[in-house]
């Protein structure tokens, strides 16, 4: 179990991953689920970030990579959705 002092999500990766932004972003009530895609000279590959938000004591949102047990099956069918979109999109390029 993470400590009340372990960096959140948001302090470990920084969204400013370059100037990307996710290709897709899914959401059920406080946790999201975003798409990245990434791309080499032999082809596009994707990952998938989870992320809960919350209100730290200062009232600023922030976001951690830690669920509770009523947070999990959020994440599964945000994880669900991830997977659906990502097969789509690779279906997509292929028939192009």
């Amino acid at each position: 179990m993470p400590s009340k002092n372990a960096p959140t999500a948001s302090q470990k990766n920084p969204v400013t991953i370059g100037s990307k932004l996710p290709v897709k972003t899914f959401r059920f009530g406080r946790i999201k689920a975003a798409v990245w895609e990434n791309e080499t000279e032999k082809q596009t590959y994707y990952n998938v970030t989870f992320a809960r938000t919350y209100t730290d004591a200062a009232g600023h949102p922030q976001d951690t990579d830690s669920f509770s047990r009523d947070d999990l099956p959020l994440v599964a069918k945000l994880a669900d959705q991830a997977h659906t979109f990502i097969f789509e999109r690779l279906a997509d390029s292929k028939s192009d």
